[in-house]
C-alpha cells in the first residue's frame, strides 16, 4: 500500500437477496453509497449478491443468472467506484463462455477501472451447496491487486477454510483478505451444532489474520433463502466481521440484520504485529515438500 496511507477504511455490504437480480443490484448500489458516505475506501458485496442463492438446487436453467466479466454489473458498479472513489470488490456468476461458467470476484478501482479478477479456487458439493454443478473451478490462481486504495486479496466463501489460499494470497503482498461468503445453517441442524459451525468459521479465519499478519474482512448474506422448487432451505448466518493480524475482531454485523459494516485497516499494526510475531520470517520453506500432495501415505515413506 501507498507509503503516504496509515489506514484504510473498508465497508462491508452484508444485505438479504431476493429473486430479481436487477432490484439486488439496485439494493446494492444504494448500500455502497452507504458505505462510502461513511467513510468506506475499500467497499464488499457477498458472494453471488445480484441472485438468492442458486446453488442450493440443480437446474440448468439457472445459467441463465451468470454474465460476463466485464459486462452489464461491472459497468453499473464502475459507475458507483468513479462516482464515489471507492475500491469494489464485485463477486459475480461469470458467463466465461458456453459450459464454462465461474464463481468470481473482479476488483474494480477507484477509476472504474478494472485491477483484476479472481476465480473461486475450491468448489464446494455439500447438501444445499451443489456448486460443482455450476462452477469450474478458478484458474487464475491465487492474487493480489494493487489498487489506489492498497494492495488487496479476495478470496471466496469455501475458499476461507483453506490455510494453503490465504498464505499464499498474503505472501503476494494483500494486506487485506476479502472473503465474500454464503454460508448459513440447514434448519435441522442449527439446534444441534449452529453455534459450533459459526465458530468454527469464524476461528479459522481470524487465524488466517493471525498466521499471516494480516486484516482479514469476511461479508456474508443474510436472511432465509429457499429454493424455488421447495425445501427447507438455508438460513444465512450474516456475522460479517474484520479481524486484526492478531485475530481481534475490530468490527462485527448481526446475524440476521442487514446493514453495512465499516471497520478501520491500520498499516502500522500490521508492521507492529509482524515484528513480534515473525512467522512469514520464521517459516521453513525448505522443508515443506509435500504439501503439493493430495495426501501423503506412510507406507510409502
Amino acid at each position: 500500500m501507498g507509503d503516504a496511507k496509515q489506514s484504510i477504511t473498508v465497508g462491508l455490504v452484508q444485505m438479504r437477496c431476493g429473486p430479481d437480480p436487477a432490484e439486488n443490484l439496485e439494493q446494492a448500489v444504494a448500500r455502497l453509497r452507504e458505505a462510502a458516505e461513511s467513510g468506506g475506501q475499500i467497499l464488499c458485496l457477498q458472494e453471488l449478491f445480484r441472485s438468492y442463492y442458486f446453488c442450493q438446487s440443480v437446474d440448468p436453467r439457472l445459467f441463465d443468472l451468470a454474465e460476463t466479466i466485464p459486462g452489464p454489473t461491472t459497468q453499473r458498479l464502475a459507475q458507483v467506484a468513479r462516482e464515489t472513489s471507492c475500491v469494489i470488490v464485485c463477486p459475480l456468476f461469470e458467463r466465461r463462455a458456453a459450459g464454462v461458467f465461474h464463481n468470481s470476484a473482479a476488483v474494480l478501482d477507484a477509476d472504474g477501472t478494472l485491477a483484476g479478477l479472481y476465480r473461486k479456487m475450491h468448489i464446494p458439493d455439500d447438501p444445499g451447496y451443489y456448486e460443482k454443478f455450476y462452477f469450474t473451478p478458478g484458474d487464475l490462481g491465487f492474487r493480489a491487486f494493487e489498487t489506489q486504495a492498497g494492495r488487496i486479496g479476495t478470496l471466496i466463501c469455501w475458499d476461507q477454510w483453506y490455510p494453503e489460499a490465504a498464505r499464499l494470497t498474503a505472501l503476494l503482498g494483500a494486506s487485506v483478505l476479502f472473503y465474500p461468503t454464503a454460508i448459513g445453517w440447514h434448519p435441522d441442524e442449527k439446534a444441534a451444532c449452529g453455534a459450533d459451525q459459526r465458530e468454527a468459521w469464524r476461528t479459522v479465519q481470524r487465524g488466517h489474520a493471525i498466521a499471516n499478519g494480516v486484516y482479514v474482512a469476511v461479508v456474508n448474506r443474510v436472511g432465509h433463502e429457499r429454493p424455488p422448487g421447495g425445501g427447507q432451505g438455508i438460513e444465512f448466518w450474516g456475522s460479517s466481521f474484520l479481524s486484526d493480524p492478531q485475530g481481534i475482531v475490530v468490527a462485527e454485523a448481526a446475524a440476521d440484520k442487514e446493514g453495512v459494516l465499516v471497520g478501520e485497516v491500520n498499516l502500522e499494526r500490521i508492521e507492529e504485529v509482524r515484528r513480534h510475531w515473525p512467522f512469514l520470517r520464521d517459516r521453513r520453506i525448505d522443508a515443506y515438500a509435500g504439501l503439493d500432495r493430495r495426501f501423503l501415505d506412510p507406507q510409502a515413506e
